[in-house]
């Protein structure tokens, strides 16, 4: 039987034609796949027509994937301006904006924002965007930066957002409605901060362009930011240092084994230096999984990068079925026995001792901190004839509970 795959090049009607060429192409996958195991258990190796194939169907996989995400951060592109014209305030916030993008007018801006007492505006520090096309440029980061939309999200007013959390494990017990309420176990409390980095852009835009009545402002600085916004962000939240930018969860220190301690992950080695095990090389993807704690397992998520879920894209169960399957809608994420799995190009690749897949509930293991208010700066001086629109929005980062991820190690201990 033969499978038809559409040409990278082919133009998709909508999310439906894209998920069906994705269901054919992972259908042609299998079954050359399953060509190539055949071959390599009647010959010394595989016919390297098989291989190319191979390679094409499976670069074809990763091609349609990404016209997927691509429809679903298009669908999640901010509708701006319609909760502006259903309040007063914000309508005339919006306005006022215009005028400052527009003409460097801040009488407006300066106007709304000593009414609203804004410790974080001004002059020196830039005017805030309104806040419908704030928060409809975070909505959109989070359907393009992988991490966001997996981790819990907390909006602070100040510089550093902070929490206690017991190393132990909360304590409990149970009493009767009269009984007197002895003190529990012992706590280790820690205070856990996380600081707000400052992240920039800087786009930049003719005169010609602001003076365009058709062009809507808010629309377009979203557009200009959101995307580079989600993409230096998504790579702190994977290896950031938690100096000048939050803290990756991939820069914690590791230990071997499946309970952990405080302020370190555990792993599991592949047993092969910069590979999987030659046989039963899935195996260790359930030990992994099930290394979790139930709790944290029953809303866990893969993430790795491309390359490794081609790598693991042909992996089968004993009973013979492919572990890896495609997504089924538009923004849906494929999945590996079942769990999630969410792609993040900042992990890293399969290599000697390095940590290419992470797995847990990144909602209990990672916190992201916004710190509330993107601001703009208008500069029509540095780069002239052009007008540069310096743009800041504060974010942190860090992990807030390490029994909730476990990280696959591909080594030999």
């Amino acid at each position: 039987m033969t499978h038809s795959i559409a040409s990278p090049e082919t133009k998709a009607l909508d999310g439906r034609d894209e998920i069906d060429t994705l269901q054919r192409a992972f259908a042609a996958f299998r079954e050359t796949n399953d060509e190539r195991l055949a071959q390599l258990e009647t010959r010394l190796g595989t016919d390297v027509v098989t291989e190319e194939k191979l390679t094409r169907i499976d670069r074809a996989l990763d091609e349609t994937r990404s016209r997927l995400d691509r429809l679903a951060i298009k669908d999640a592109r901010p509708r701006l301006g319609a909760e502006a014209a259903q309040e007063p305030r914000l309508q005339e916030h919006k306005a006022a904006f215009a005028g400052y993008m527009k003409s460097g007018e801040i009488g407006g801006l300066k106007s709304l924002e000593e009414k609203a007492m804004s410790a974080i505006s001004g002059p020196d520090g830039g005017y805030l965007v309104p806040p419908p096309a704030e928060r409809d440029i975070l909505r959109r980061m989070a359907s393009i930066s992988p991490i966001r939309s997996l981790a819990s999200v907390v909006e602070i007013s100040t510089g550093v957002y902070r929490k206690a959390f017991s190393v132990a494990g909360p304590q409990a017990g149970w009493v009767g409605e009269t009984d007197a309420r002895p003190m529990t176990g012992n706590q280790q409390i820690i205070d856990m901060a996380f600081p707000a980095m400052e992240l920039y852009a800087m786009p930049a835009a003719t005169q010609t362009l602001l003076d365009d009545a058709a062009v809507d402002i808010e629309q377009w600085i979203a557009s200009e930011i959101d995307t580079v916004f989600a993409e230096q962000e998504g790579a702190a939240f994977v290896n950031g240092t938690g100096t000048g930018k939050p803290m990756g969860f991939m820069s914690y220190p590791k230990v071997a084994g499946t309970s952990t301690t405080w302020g370190k992950f555990a792993y599991l080695p592949t047993g092969t230096a910069g590979a999987f095990a030659p046989t039963n090389s899935s195996d260790v993807l359930f030990d992994l999984a099930y290394a979790l704690r139930a709790g944290y397992r029953q809303n866990a998520t893969f993430v790795m990068n491309r390359k490794t879920q081609a790598a693991i894209r042909k992996f089968k169960s004993t009973t013979g079925e492919y572990l890896w399957a495609p997504p089924t809608s538009a923004g849906a994420p494929a999945t590996l026995f079942n769990f999630p799995l969410v792609e993040a190009e900042d992990m890293p690749d399969i290599a000697p001792d390095a940590f290419p897949i992470a797995f847990g509930d990144f909602r209990r293991a990672y916190l992201v901190v916004d710190r509330r208010g993107i601001r703009v700066l208008r500069d029509p001086f540095s780069a002239k004839p052009f007008v540069l629109f310096y743009t800041t929005k504060r974010v942190g980062g860090g992990v807030q509970d390490f029994d909730a991820l476990r990280f696959l190690k591909t080594g030999v201990s």
